[in-house]
């Protein structure tokens, strides 16, 4: 059943005066705090029906009423505006990402720190997806014997190493001849087509022994595969233990417990940006029981896209307390992430 504009009004209210009471809401305080021109037993009938609807619902023993999961989805939806923040707001983030670091994990961890003391929740920041980025350089440089690293510059201004290990027995001129080849044969392929087979084309030829040659190799190409791994950055979990939604030590250490498992977190991320099967949404807003994380049916997720290239992009967000306002949050991430996206400019 359709929403007719009063119930509309009451739900948004409702959600409203929660978010900033962290108190059930009734409809005498309705009246007290907003211009509804009908009777307070209007107000409890428009409320009675919100709740058969599942919008709202009783905590406990209280007479008022607080939002459900479907009420905040239908606020987000439907009720909510965004608006921009204040030149001074903006001001103040624009301060904080500096834009003088030389590299580009650099940037995200200062835009994710700076979400984080910008909004007073949890913040996070996914790696770029380099697989369509392209190899512009490769060195193989000798650290001691047995023993090298492998530097990648790729297209997106993503700079990656990895210590390796390799024959004691190979010189610095032989390490220089492999390094050189790969560099030659493989720059401009995009990450996702270089393969063990590609790597081991591009070192023919180097006149090193078959042997020595094929284990520098593969080591090269594990090198190469691990610059497409994803990374997250999380800032601010210290933060939800100051609200009173994350008061209770059960749902506290639920919460810490999920998010300690990075690994986790950045799966789920990966999966929502997967799920958006190319849709134009602007944000991804996930709420309560619609995170699939145990530990998280408190909060909200909300994360957007930021871009590298044009086909090179990674997520930043934000998780905090269902009870948020979601019109200055999204509001919050939108700025950072277009923060973001002009810094990355500077990197290509």
């Amino acid at each position: 059943m359709p929403l007719d504009n009063r119930k509309k009004e009451v739900l948004h209210a409702i959600v409203d005066d929660y978010v900033s009471t962290n108190e059930p809401v009734g409809s005498k305080s309705l009246i007290e705090r907003h211009n509804f021109q009908v009777s307070s037993a209007t107000l409890r009938n428009d409320m009675a029906e919100l709740e058969h609807m599942g919008l709202i619902e009783k905590p406990h023993t209280s007479a008022g009423r607080i939002p459900s999961d479907k009420g905040y989805r239908e606020y987000v939806n439907s009720l909510m505006t965004i608006e921009e923040l204040s030149p001074k707001e903006q001001l103040e983030i624009e301060k904080r990402i500096d834009s003088s670091v030389n590299e580009v994990t650099d940037l995200i961890k200062n835009a994710t720190h700076t979400l984080s003391e910008a909004t007073g929740f949890v913040s996070l920041a996914m790696s770029p997806r380099l697989k369509k980025s392209f190899l512009k350089q490769l060195k193989i440089l000798m650290i001691e014997p047995g023993k090298a690293l492998v530097v990648m510059v790729l297209s997106a201004g993503v700079v990656k190493d990895k210590v390796v290990r390799i024959p004691n027995f190979l010189s610095d001129a032989q390490i220089m001849k492999i390094s050189g080849a790969i560099e030659k044969n493989l720059m401009g392929k995009p990450l996702d087509e270089i393969t063990l087979v590609t790597v081991e084309s591009a070192g023919k030829g180097t006149a090193v022994p078959e042997p020595l040659l094929k284990q520098v190799l593969y080591e090269a190409y594990a090198a190469i595969k691990q610059a497409d791994e994803l990374n997250i950055y999380l800032e601010g979990e210290h933060r939800m233990l100051g609200l009173p939604d994350f008061s209770s030590m059960g749902r506290a250490r639920d919460l810490l417990g999920t998010l300690s498992d990075s690994g986790m977190v950045a799966g789920y991320v990966n999966e929502m940006e997967n799920s958006k099967q190319g849709a134009d949404d602007s944000f991804m807003i996930r709420i309560g029981q619609e995170i699939t994380l145990e530990g998280l049916d408190d909060c909200s997720f909300i994360t957007a896209t930021y871009n590298l290239t044009d086909s090179v992009s990674g997520n930043i967000g934000v998780i905090g307390p269902k009870r948020m306002l979601y019109s200055k949050v999204i509001s919050q991430i939108d700025f950072v992430k277009k923060k973001l996206d002009k810094e990355m400019r500077n990197f290509i």
